[in-house]
């Protein structure tokens, strides 16, 4: 891909309500995954490995966590005066937010006026997945398509959260719902669209002068071009694909890391995911209990029982603790004989000594705010008998 043939930008201020506690202070991209990253760094790592260095990042909900982890983009090697990864903002005297995703392009199309390229790409920093964007790319330009939207199957019970479609054998859309009740379709978007520069142009212009519009992609831009006539392809994508919108997906995607499936995977020499290092130094990690199928971040110290889990850096784990199919991000403090399973604990959080987190069977995940004090007498607290037979620590 040339120089500047294709700018993408990347939607990244979403509010995240569905993902709770997680996002009452930063922004849904900024949410830590992984052991040592942030759900921003997949899509960012996607635009480096696929050879795109202009990068516009549109940021709005609480942004000073994501912004300060971003910097100039030095760390996905995109820290360049003639592209690079840019922070933008709202117009002078725009609203305090942005009216929809289509709206949050258009306020800043003198960004891609300014880079004129041929083509678009449009990602969202929410969701986990590693794609090749040229192959894409490609697809776009054989088909010659006014636009091109890349797409996946969902199950069917989770089709209404999506912009599902309809298509022909040459993968030609022939009809397009967003979020639709009674999905007709599991072929859901992911999100990911490449525009010809022109069409963008057009409809981003003609769209804000409609006052009836919601101005977004999903509900206006793709139905108005479908509507009157314009050629949409879909791009199959075959890998593994998460939108983590919510704290299921959330837990769901960080176990498939742990080997269910799909397991996502990621070679860290061909498809490296590349983040902003942290400001603690490396440290050893202490294990002095057992640990079964785990994931353990830098400079843990784990004196309790782990299965099935993801540990971040600096997690502390007390003696006779157990922890199973849950998600421990940075610097969680866990004290002695506390049981945490099927949750997600936020950044900084303390667990004390005998506290109870999640509840048996899985049927539903418990979330934990950053920086949480939980007691013997959390809400969260479930019997003291567990009869579960899968509550199996390895």
């Amino acid at each position: 891909m040339k120089k500047q043939e294709c700018v993408a930008m990347l939607l990244a201020g979403g509010e995240g309500t569905r993902l709770g506690p997680l996002t009452k202070n930063i922004a849904k991209p900024a949410v830590h995954f992984g052991g040592k990253y942030r759900i921003i760094d997949f899509t960012l790592s996607n635009c480096r490995n696929s050879g795109i260095d202009t990068v516009g990042v549109l940021t709005q909900y609480k942004p000073a966590v994501l912004n300060a982890h971003i910097g100039n983009g030095e760390a996905w090697g995109m820290a360049s005066e003639s592209g690079g990864i840019s922070i933008l903002e709202r117009q002078v005297g725009a609203p305090n937010a942005y009216s929809g995703t289509a709206d949050a392009i258009y306020q800043n199309i003198a960004y891609l006026r300014a880079h004129d390229p041929s083509y678009v790409l449009i990602i969202s920093g929410d969701h986990i997945y590693n794609m090749d964007y040229r192959a894409m790319f490609e697809h776009h330009k054989a088909s010659g398509a006014d636009a091109t939207l890349s797409v996946i199957p969902v199950r069917w019970e989770e089709a209404s959260r999506f912009g599902i479609m309809n298509t022909d054998e040459h993968h030609r859309i022939t009809g397009f719902a967003e979020k639709p009740i009674k999905p007709v379709s599991n072929l859901a978007s992911m999100g990911v669209y490449i525009f010809n520069w022109d069409v963008l142009k057009a409809c981003l212009e003609q769209d804000a002068k409609e006052m009836t519009s919601s101005h977004d992609f999903g509900h206006d831009i793709i139905p108005g071009l479908l509507a009157a006539g314009a050629h949409l392809s879909a791009y199959p994508f075959e890998g593994y694909w998460k939108d983590v919108g919510t704290i299921e997906s959330l837990w769901e995607s960080h176990m498939d890391l742990l080997g269910y499936t799909p397991r996502l995977q990621w070679d860290h020499d061909t498809w490296p995911v590349l983040t902003q290092e942290r400001d603690h130094p490396k440290s050893h990690v202490a294990l002095s209990a057992r640990v079964n199928n785990a994931m353990i971040g830098d400079g843990a110290a784990i004196h309790g029982n782990v299965s099935h889990s993801v540990l971040f850096d600096g997690v502390r784990v007390g003696e006779n603790s157990r922890i199973l199919n849950s998600v421990i991000m940075p610097g969680v403090q866990i004290g002695k004989n506390a049981l945490i399973l099927n949750a997600v604990i936020g950044e900084g959080s303390i667990i004390k000594d005998g506290a109870i987190v999640g509840k048996p069977g899985g049927a539903e995940i418990i979330a934990i705010g950053e920086k949480t004090v939980v007691g013997r007498h959390y809400p969260a607290v479930i019997p003291a008998k567990l009869t579960d037979t899968r509550l199996n620590f390895g």
